[in-house]
Parts: structure tokens; sequence; C-alpha cells
């Protein structure tokens, strides 16, 4: 997952897109760029680490302009810590692109080929954010009939680029002269939104990843960019959308809900924090029936994401929600953290205990998801630590099982606790007294439930089932021989001696 912005306002924009970028924080901490436009002329600026790092007063002075895009990458196809990858992406022809994408295109190797031996394109980088803006390139330039572009032309290079991507992709560009364009994969399995503020000098347009940065930035929610839909904002401003699909389906990705997302924020028509108690409604349900004879003393979550699915799940057992972990927030999240051994390390850095919460009880840990386990064992272990007498364990999402491959760093099975194991074995494994799971048809219900007219989830990571059709055992063995050999490169290696031929010299970030 990454965290996209695109914006066209009156006034300068790089205030608001650094504000947007710092909500969006939770969706990437490895880079940031911002990337605005005046006068004809692209304005960017990029690199690796937090937002408030990566910008300083002299960067956002280098940054005029009434509208621009903005990313924060998590790393996913790439390298995680190839600086060159940071995003936007730039290319000058046709008409001059920028691009920013949230997702992974599945077919990216496949487009290399084809872009190289028959649209005669050179992608300089791992990332298939690149590809994606090699594409849209291409289309744009096969469909123009002149120097101008109208947004039937635009629209027409978008319909080109669904039918030969692949994958999840939420996408925001900038067309020189032309204006800011998103679009969304004919599946919406990422999420993506658009947002509207009217002021005395007239009406501005914000789209991003979710719609906590609508609110923070002022903006008002309009709704969701539909699969297979781009909207064109062009530079006076006028909105114009169109379906550029042949074929769609409303698929958005069901690990939004469970964990990804900030609990303040609307994907589609879902409010992320009623879709969570509603989780912890449906687990303390089965927890009833399939445990009754379990004497819990003390619910406590696992901060943050899981918090509320906690407070429902002591609500229908009737049991006390107490905070027992206190969490140090200058700690990235160790789902994301690039690294087994980082993850490990960072757990106790990250949490600790109160121990008068656990000393003498039988505790009840909720978490949103158990994914590596690393991070479970290390807490389990911590409330023993702070004297809890029974450890019991609960996961707001079933187990996760199968590869991600639409932009969740879940590459092998390898890595996942659930891949090879039953749940007792799991329980075993990270040291608990109890385990219980969701059923994934609950997960689906609870969803349901704040939104029932989507009827379709992407839920590869629990039942392996790849909504696009197009994910083979071939290609998950490739991504997996990819990931192994990245990981047993020396840190030197990364980027592959890429050229970096549009990031900023370090030295001034």
């Amino acid at each position: 997952m990454c965290g996209i912005l695109g914006v066209v306002a009156t006034t300068p924009v790089n205030q608001l897109l650094y504000d947007g970028l710092q909500v969006l924080q939770h969706r990437g901490q490895d880079a940031a760029g911002i990337a605005t436009s005046q006068d004809g002329r692209f304005h960017m600026h990029k690199g690796s680490g937090l937002v408030r790092d990566v910008f300083r007063t002299r960067n956002m002075r280098d940054l005029p302009g009434n509208w621009g895009i903005a990313h924060v990458r998590y790393p996913t196809a790439g390298s995680a810590s190839a600086a060159a990858e940071a995003q936007p992406f730039y290319v000058n022809s046709p008409f001059g692109l920028m691009l920013a994408h949230n997702g992974n295109l599945t077919n990216s190797e496949e487009l290399k080929r084809e872009m190289f031996l028959s649209d005669l394109r050179h992608i300089n980088t791992n990332s298939d954010s690149e590809v994606l803006l090699n594409v849209l390139a291409h289309e744009l330039q096969a469909a123009a009939k002149s120097f101008r572009l109208d947004e039937e032309t635009v629209f027409t290079a978008v319909a080109g680029v669904h039918r030969r991507c692949r994958g999840a992709y939420a996408t925001v560009a900038m067309i020189s002269g032309t204006g800011l364009l998103a679009f969304r994969d004919p599946y919406g399995i990422r999420p993506l939104v658009i947002g509207r503020n009217d002021t005395p000098n007239g009406t501005e347009w914000l789209v991003a990843s979710e719609s906590v940065a609508l609110d923070v930035m002022g903006f008002k929610l309009v709704r969701d960019v539909a699969p297979g839909e781009a909207i064109l904002i062009d530079t006076e401003g006028r909105f114009h959308s169109r379906q550029c699909a042949g074929h769609t389906v409303l698929a958005p990705c069901m690990f939004e809900f469970v964990y990804l997302a900030r609990p303040d924020s609307l994907i589609d028509g879902i409010s992320v924090y009623d879709a969570r108690i509603k989780m912890g409604e449906f687990l303390a349900r089965k927890l009833r029936a399939t445990m009754p004879h379990l004497k819990i003393d003390v619910v406590i979550p696992i901060p943050d994401s899981s918090r509320p699915s906690a407070m429902e799940m002591a609500h229908h057992l009737n049991v006390p929600y107490r905070e027992g972990f206190v969490k140090n927030r200058y700690i990235g999240r160790t789902f994301i953290m690039p690294g087994q051994a980082i993850r490990k390390k960072s757990v106790r850095q990250k949490l600790n205990t109160i121990h008068q919460e656990f000393k003498g009880k039988a505790v009840l840990l909720v978490d949103d998801s158990i994914v590596r386990g690393t991070t479970s064992r290390e807490i389990v272990q911590m409330a023993r630590d702070a004297g809890a007498t029974k450890v019991y364990m609960a996961s707001a999402a079933p187990p996760v099982r199968y590869a991600n491959v639409y932009g969740i760093d879940m590459p092998t099975k390898n890595e996942l606790i659930a891949s090879n194991r039953t749940e007792e074995e799991i329980c075993r494994e990270i040291g608990a007294d109890a385990l219980i799971y969701q059923d994934l048809d609950d997960l689906k219900a609870a969803v349901q439930a704040i939104n029932a007219s989507i009827s379709m989830f992407e839920t590869s990571c629990f039942d392996g089932c790849y909504v696009t059709g197009d994910v083979t055992d071939e290609y998950l063995s490739g991504v997996e021989n990819q990931r192994n050999d990245a990981a047993s490169k020396p840190a030197s290696e990364e980027g592959g001696g890429q050229m970096d031929l549009n990031l900023v010299s370090r030295s001034e970030t």
C-alpha cells in the first residue's frame, strides 16, 4: 500500500499536499514526494524517509503552483531501500507527465518487454509504477491527434491502460498543460476518493487514498472513484469523469478495513471504524460459541488498529476493557518494516506493558490480524512477563495463508505463520494458551453490514482467490524467488545500480 494525493486549487498547494501526506503517513513510511506545476513547468522534491524528514522549508519554497500530486511509499514491487524509486515519476514525452501510484501491477514484467520491443520505451527502475507511467504515456501518444489534449483523448488513453495493465492501481497523474488525472483499476482494489471545496475564488478538487485526508484539509467528501473510472480536472478547475473500462466489479481490498486504513476514514461507503466494531461483535459471538470454557478477566487491545474490535468484544463478553500496552508513536508500524530482524527488534521498542493490568489475570489480547507471527509471539511473552496467568489471543481477521500481490507486502508463503500450520500449531508457535480467528464469512458479513451493496471483496491473503484472474502458481513462484534473491543481496547492491534521473540530491533534504 501507498498513499496518494492530487489537488487542483485556487491558491498554492505545497502546504496542502504536505499536510495531506502527514495524514496518510500510516500508508507508507519508506519515502515521500511532492510535485507541483506552475507556468507549464513541473517542480518536484522527493526522497527516502518520513514526510517530516524529506521536506524542509527550502524544499517547500521550490514547489510553487496551484495544482500538484503527492505520494508516500510503502515498498511492494521494487526495492525498499532504492531511493530512485521514490515517487512521483516523470516522463517528458508526450506532453510531460508526472505520476504516483498505489497498488501493484501483476503483469509488469510482461509490460516492460512489450514496451521495449514495441513501444520503444525504456524503464529505468524496478518499480511497476514507472511501468504504469510509461503505459499511460504511450497510450496518450497513440490517442493524441494534435499538441493539445481534450478529455476525450485522455479518457481514450486511460481505456488503453485498463486493457493492458493487470493488478491493482489507484493513480494520480499530472499532464502538463491539461490537468490532473486520477483513475482506479477495474476491480477497485485500492481506494481512491474525491473531495470538493467551494471557495470565493472557485471550486477546488482533491483526490486521495482515504477520506481522512479530505477532512483534515477542509474538503467535503463527494464520492469514491468508481472501479475503472477516470476523472480529469483541467487547469481551469473543470471536472470531467468517464467510465473507461469495459467490464468492472467492485472488489475492495479487505485488508484496508482490517488494518491498513485509518479508522476515521470512509472507503467505498464503509466506515472503517464501524467495520472494525462489527468485526469485534462477530468474533465475540464465535468465542462464546466455540470456547465457552474460557474464563477471561480482561480484554486488552494490541494498539492501534484492533481497538474498536477489542472494545466491542469486551462489551459482548461482558468483560472489562483495559489499555495494557503503551505505544511509542515514534516507532513505525512493524508490519510494514522491511526485514524480519528489524521488525522483531522494534516490537519491545514500540510497546511497553502496564503491569497492573496483567498481573494475576487471564488476559484476552485482541489484534487486527496475525501475519508473520513474530510480533504476536513477542507480545504474548510480554504479557506473561507482566504477570498474566493466562494469555489468550484473538485475531479480528482470518488466518493469513496466502501471498498478496495487489500492493501489500505479503509476497511469500514461507513468511506467513499460518501458511502451513493449523490454528492449534499457530497457538503453540506464538506461545498462547488459546487462539481464536475470525471466520472469513463473518469478516465479509461484518463489512457488508455497513454497506450491503458491496457483494465482493479482494480476500486473496485469506483464501488464495485472486480476483483479477491472472495470478498463476508460476507468477507466485517468480515473486517469491525474486524476493528471496533481493533478501540475499547486501544492502550496497540494492537498486541494481540504476541511474537516478529524477531524484533530488540527498544533501538537500
